[in-house]
């Protein structure tokens, strides 16, 4: 075997990613015209990186042996686990850029080249995260990760002379605060956990004895980490910076980090602090059900789209949090699926929302959707199919992400979980119905229709054909969420058997906790 093979092999798709990334830069520098010059704006840069990542998310396809194996010393680890990761991360960078072509190319044509640079770092770092063994290569993933984006969130919009964006800056500013806040808890823990163990290897921390400071490290991690995901009470900055933040960036903002996020939470928590999970997994339980309950109940007042969107993704995290608290591989499969969904699901809302925006002068309030069944009937039934979904209503994917989250909670023996996600579901419906109220039973304020480009069409259009196909036939999806966690659970040698395995049968792969409900003796 060649070198060459043994160090670049697993993170083949990663080099691609950075070799996409450098020739935007350099297509940048070439033919996007620069301030000053009489020159027509170009949309080539966004068709160029959608097309780039199109065409790594292809190729994933046909290099699944190849990335397979360990790089960086062993502190990277290839498998269907990472894999999975890497074409949700590649799917929702293609609905971005796609999402954002007709909005950059207006507002800032001459700064594209920075916009797609750092989203496609920013995905780097995403791609790159999931395979992490090591703490170190993990948190330097994040911050990869997550630099970029605080710098997209203050995008400034100079062009734009409505001021709508005005409060870019704001928004932009609060998350890198708070990002640099949850880094430092985040690093601040790993620090105690990682003197008790001696070694930066997640395998070596896992057989760390219990101890105090080892618990109280682990749940400042979890601090850290909840920041990153939006989880109460670490979620303050999600519903300003969604109303500030460029729309198209929201969309991206709103699932691919969640999404890294919770594969870290995964790596660390099940692999890593598993066999002390009797004592931080109550205070995670706790978390979710705040999650779930503020969530929803946030969502309720608000009369923004983009806040009640916000709030809504808060109470889609305590879902998710549901899933990751019954430490098996059958409920983190159904969390991988549950993102899939969500990835499709909220960035098409966010994407309507950026087409109404084009046509309507308003601060994306709810009555700026009102009548749009009258002014665009195509993008009011993409919205109401995104808004059932988000609500869990059959048959679409929210519904079946659901429904399999709520089997692996009771099969956990957490059916007071259930019944209370049960709950907050019908209690979701109440807002998601409010907007669909607006855009079918309200009349337009402005008749004027509402036409959107090509390309935000089209990034719609994969949206709704991934909530339907999920909805229709869900099956292919949840076999290949299942086999990845079944691989992170027992190893790469889960692949060789994976084909015979039957996925949708519950398994715990680590433990099982059951935890009263509060106030019950």
């Amino acid at each position: 075997m060649r070198l060459a093979d043994i160090v670049v092999a697993p993170i083949a798709l990663d080099l691609l990613l950075a070799g996409a990334a450098l020739l935007v830069f350099i297509v940048d520098l070439i033919i996007v015209p620069k301030p000053g010059k009489d020159s027509r704006p170009t949309k080539a840069l966004g068709y160029l990186t959608s097309a780039s990542l199109v065409g790594i998310f292809v190729a994933s396809f046909f290099m699944e042996d190849m990335i397979r194996g360990e790089a960086f010393s062993g502190a990277y680890l290839g498998t269907a686990w990472t894999l999975y990761f890497k074409r949700l991360f590649l799917v929702a960078g293609v609905l971005a850029s796609l999402g954002s072509i007709d909005y950059v190319a207006k507002h800032q044509p001459h700064r594209q080249g920075e916009y797609y640079l750092l989203l496609l770092c920013s995905l780097l770092g995403m791609t790159l995260l999931p395979g992490a063994r090591d703490v170190l290569l993990l948190i330097v993933c994040f911050e990869l990760m997550g630099i970029p984006l605080y710098i997209l969130a203050t995008y400034a919009k100079n062009d734009d002379e409505t001021g709508r964006d005005r409060n870019a800056p704001e928004a932009g500013l609060k998350l890198y605060l708070i990002g640099a806040a949850s880094t430092a808890i985040t690093l601040f823990g790993l620090s105690w956990v990682v003197g008790l163990a001696g070694s930066t290897d997640i395998e070596v921390i896992a057989q760390v004895p219990a101890s105090p400071v080892f618990i109280v490290g682990v749940v400042m991690i979890f601090a850290g980490m909840g920041f990153k995901i939006g989880a109460v009470p670490f979620h303050m900055w999600v519903p300003d910076t969604y109303q500030g933040a460029p729309t198209p960036f929201v969309a991206f903002l709103s699932v691919a980090p969640k999404a890294a996020g919770f594969a870290a939470l995964i790596t660390l928590f099940h692999a890593g602090f598993a066999s002390h999970a009797e004592r931080w997994l109550p205070i995670i339980l706790v978390i979710t059900t705040v999650t779930l309950v503020a969530g929803n109940l946030m969502a309720l007042p608000q009369s923004n789209i983009k806040r009640l969107l916000a709030y809504s993704g808060v109470a889609q995290i305590g879902y998710m949090l549901m899933a990751f608290s019954t430490m098996s591989a059958y409920g983190t499969g159904m969390l991988l699926f549950y993102l899939a969904a969500y990835i499709v699901t909220n960035t098409g809302a966010f994407l309507v929302i950026q087409g109404v925006a084009t046509s309507t002068a308003g601060d994306d309030d709810i009555e700026d959707l009102a009548g749009l069944y009258k002014r665009s009937p195509a993008l009011a039934l993409a919205m109401l199919l995104f808004l059932l979904s988000l609500a869990g209503i059959p048959f679409v994917a929210g519904f079946w992400g659901k429904v399999y989250i709520f089997m692996a909670v009771w099969n956990a023996g957490l059916g007071w979980m259930v019944l209370l996600g049960a709950l907050f579901a019908v209690v979701g419906l109440f807002y998601y119905l409010g907007v669909v109220k607006a855009m079918y039973m309200t009349e337009p304020r402005d008749e004027k229709p509402v036409r959107v480009g090509p390309a935000l069409g089209l990034s719609i259009g994969l949206c709704l054909a991934g909530v339907v196909g999920m909805g229709v036939y869900p099956s292919i999806f949840v076999d290949a969420a299942q086999e990845a966690a079944l691989v992170f659970y027992e190893g790469p040698q889960a692949e060789e058997t994976g084909d015979d395995a039957e996925p949708a049968e519950p398994r715990d792969i680590q433990i099982r906790v059951e935890v009263d409900p509060p106030g019950e003796d």
